[in-house]
């Protein structure tokens, strides 16, 4: 019996054993085939998570960020432990005890799985194993990629401390409202830091993981709250947090940014501008795309906020102007049927409009609800009540009052109040003009940009006008023309004929004329570009030779690989106003190269600088104490590529042009201002790019699709006061002075209307200090023509009348055709 005994319970034995080992040698063969080719977990030790790039402004204010997903990386030493304990009782009770998994957890979710037949199957997954899935490997519920969890997550627990496992798992997880870790979660849904949070937020926040995409806490928040409360419930029973505070935090209301209760985060921001975009746009190319949006870099902008308001209002307010100028009503091109009207507040909410412009005060959406004889009545968003817009606001409008507007038009609206008060005197009926344009001012010396405004309205037309647009700069590239003159041997006082030319082109002859259609003999070069003579130019641009000159723009970076055809002096071929300025900053400095930057500094996410722009060295910057009236030297390296004295010659007749040529009549500034207008043919572009000491600043006004602005239409009447409004605001904050006479020349006078030398004594109208080089001096009765023969045919001082002749068109209308209109419409270059 004994021995009998004895058997069965060694062949029970036998049996357990030979259980054991098979389910050993099963597990580890499940390991040994799941375990190879995993991807490596010790990558995660060099973990470098996608983060925010953001924008600072030179006070370190944001000014934008940018991300393909919101995530604010903070280090687990600096991670409240209210929020871990959250994620813990939420996620992982057990995460500080096990070694990876959690076998009660995985055999309890086996059981329930079973219970209810499937029906209910719930996660057991770790912190460790949320991390190495969420990490390196899929999404996919298969038992082959559990297993593989498993695995990673028993090597990680080896190779990472848990608080580096929690902070990986923190910084990574994705908590909705594209909210991805904990901090952006903290600011996307509370607006606050995490130290700011309440056990209640806290909790909340712990609550997201289980299914970030559907707990939104306004459409679902009876189950987030449960959730929440859930997550309270398990931190006080871990000891976490006492019972009174459990049962005072589940009171709480459910409150977030999405519901009301807190300001958004955004609300801090500015609207993206072109300024942020164009930084955007730049450094994505600098340094790549993935690296821009994921890298976590913190950019030091160059802008400065106010010059960049007064920029923006000035721009916008002249191309309004000349909007209204036209009569033309478009309105925005939106109309809420009449179905919508009778909840018109929640349709004109739902009308993609830009809500931030600002012109004269803030435009305001708004939509007609009645058109009676003298009044318009509309409904404003944010007004209660409705409104109404007086018959004489829109006097400026052509046509008959009634067939501008339907009901349910959609428009915008503007207060107008007493200066003195602040009192509403009426509502005023605004839009968003037709006409484009772009601004640009950069800093002299450092080619900092300080403003830029690249249209009207970004959220309207991202396209910036002032880095992406290619216009014809016209009469404002002439300066290069004149600059490779003086650098050629000529002087401001040389004579160049004034006199008709006459052209053959493969596309016919071209008989370019000046902008009055007058012609004015031998004249001085100064007067040559402070009146903005077309003839004279081309005459000196052949006798220069047009190579050089396409060598001179293309060394100021205006163009890459300029066309050297003789219409090109003339500013035909084209490029964009962010070229222009800063090659006329480098007239400014004294011919020192600057590179135009919007950006001071980058630093990468470990505050390591990986682009500095000034390269320039400061003496004494390190010292602590100076001499009584001395400073930091700035020593420059820039290369330098023009003569210090042509600089000043061109510069010296650039202020003629604001003193008394074709900016006279619009800018008019407290300090020394040099500076050139510019028409195209038809004024289909029209420029003025002026300069003070310290600040070059330039605009342009046109069409995107060129077509002309009008009759009268010009660089100096249009861009002429938007400089003047900026730059009275830039020379209150920058100042200015006299521009630097350099070494090397002397000044002489002369006769400004013949080039004639004069007395040192001698005053008057036609008198001007004229610098020259030192050996230079300057030689009357010899006249440049260019080489262009002047025939009986041509008289000099008589204008050209073309001949005009009658044609019919494609679409059978029939024009009148000029012969003499050259190589086409837009590449006969600048008029005046």
């Amino acid at each position: 019996m004994l021995r009998f005994v004895l058997s069965f319970f060694g062949a029970i034995f036998s049996l357990v054993t030979l259980g054991v080992i098979a389910v050993a040698l099963s597990i580890g063969a499940v390991l040994w085939i799941y375990g190879r080719d995993l991807p490596s977990h010790e990558q995660l030790a060099q973990y470098a998570p996608k983060t925010i790039s953001r924008i600072y402004s030179g006070e370190g204010r944001i000014i934008d960020e940018f991300a393909q997903e919101r995530r604010l990386f903070t280090p687990s030493s600096e991670i409240p432990d209210l929020v871990k304990q959250a994620f813990i009782s939420a996620e992982d009770k057990n995460f500080y005890v096990h070694n990876g998994y959690d076998t009660r957890g995985i055999a309890a979710a086996i059981f329930e799985a079973v219970k209810t037949r499937g029906e209910s199957v719930r996660g057991a997954s770790t912190i460790p194993q949320q991390v190495v899935k969420n990490f390196l490997l899929g999404g996919e519920r298969r038992i082959e990629r559990k297993v593989k969890e498993i695995i990673l997550a028993t090597r990680l627990e080896e190779t990472l401390s848990k608080d580096k496992i929690l902070e990986l798992y923190l910084n990574e997880i994705f908590l909705g409202q594209n909210a991805y870790g904990v901090t952006a979660a903290a600011q996307t849904y509370f607006n606050k830091g995490l130290a700011e949070l309440a056990p209640h937020e806290a909790a909340m926040l712990a609550a997201m993981p289980q299914a970030p995409s559907d707990y939104h806490p306004v459409r679902r928040k009876e189950r987030v709250t449960e959730r929440r409360n859930y997550v309270l419930r398990e931190m006080k029973e871990n000891g976490y947090i006492t019972d009174a505070v459990y049962e005072a935090e589940r009171q709480q209301p459910l409150r977030s940014v999405q519901n009301g209760d807190f300001p958004s985060f955004k609300s801090t921001l500015p609207p993206r501008d072109y300024f942020t975009d164009e930084i955007r746009r730049q450094l994505t190319k600098d340094f790549g795309e993935g690296e821009f949006f994921t890298g976590g870099m913190s950019v030091r902008a160059t802008i400065d906020a106010e010059m960049q308001a007064a920029a923006a209002e000035s721009l916008r307010l002249q191309l309004e102007e000349f909007d209204r100028s036209t009569g033309i009503w478009r309105g925005t091109g939106e109309t809420l049927s009449e179905e919508a009207l009778g909840d018109w507040r929640a349709a004109l909410a739902a009308v993609d409009l830009d809500r931030g412009i600002e012109l004269d005060g803030l435009w305001r959406p708004a939509v007609v609800l009645d058109i009676a004889d003298q009044t318009l009545t509309v409904g404003i968003e944010g007004i209660e009540g409705e409104q109404g817009v007086p018959r004489e606001d829109i006097r400026w409008l052509k046509g008959n009052f009634f067939e501008n507007f339907t009901r349910g038009d959609v428009v915008y609206v503007r207060a107008i109040t007493a200066d003195d008060s602040g009192d509403l005197i009426r509502w005023s009926l605004r839009q968003i003009p037709e006409v484009e344009g772009a601004f640009v001012a950069m800093d002299v010396n450092t080619g900092r940009v300080l403003a830029m405004q690249g249209g009207f309205s970004y959220q309207h037309s991202v396209f910036n006008r002032a880095t992406q647009a290619q216009r014809q700069p016209g009469s404002s590239f002439k300066p290069f023309v004149y600059a490779s003159a003086l650098d050629s041997g000529y002087t401001p006082a040389t004579i160049i004929v004034d006199a008709p030319i006459e052209i053959n082109t493969p596309q016919g002859l071209w008989r370019p004329q000046n902008a009055s259609r007058e012609y004015y003999g031998p004249t001085p070069l100064r007067t040559g570009i402070e009146r903005s003579r077309n003839l004279m130019t081309i005459r000196l641009a052949q006798e220069v030779g047009m190579d050089t000159i396409g060598r001179y723009a293309e060394r100021f970076g205006v163009y890459d690989n300029m066309s050297r055809v003789l219409a090109n002096s003339l500013g035909s071929e084209e490029t964009t106003l962010y070229k222009m300025v800063a090659a006329y900053a480098m007239f400014a400095n004294g011919g020192e190269r600057v590179e135009p930057t919007l950006v001071d500094r980058v630093q990468d996410r470990y505050g390591r600088t990986v682009y500095r722009h000034d390269q320039r060295a400061c003496v004494d910057c390190d010292v602590a104490m100076l001499e009584p009236g001395l400073g930091p030297r700035i020593i420059s390296t820039r290369d330098r590529i023009m003569d210090p004295v042509t600089a000043y010659q061109l510069t010296s007749m650039m202020q003629g042009v604001v003193e008394r040529g074709t900016a006279s009549r619009t800018v008019s500034l407290p300090v020394p201002t040099a500076g050139k207008t510019g028409t195209t043919n038809d004024a289909k572009d029209v420029w003025f790019i002026g300069f003070t000491s310290n600040t070059v600043a330039g605009c342009y006004i046109g069409y995107d699709q060129p077509r002309s602005l009008g009759r009268g239409a010009s660089g100096g009447g249009f861009c002429g006061p938007v400089f003047q409004r900026f730059m009275t605001e830039a020379v209150k904050k920058y100042g200015g002075h006299e521009f630097e006479i350099p070494e090397g020349g002397r000044f002489i006078k002369i006769d400004r209307f013949t080039g004639a030398r004069l007395p040192d004594d001698a005053t008057g109208e036609n008198v001007v200090a004229e610098f020259f080089r030192d050996g230079e001096e300057p030689i009357f009765g010899i006249a440049f023509d260019g080489g262009f023969a002047m025939g009986a045919n041509l008289p000099l001082f008589e204008e050209v009348k073309p001949s005009l002749k009658q044609v019919t068109t494609s679409t059978g209308k029939t024009v009148v055709e000029r012969p003499n209109a050259s190589i086409g419409t837009l590449s006969s270059g600048g008029l005046y």
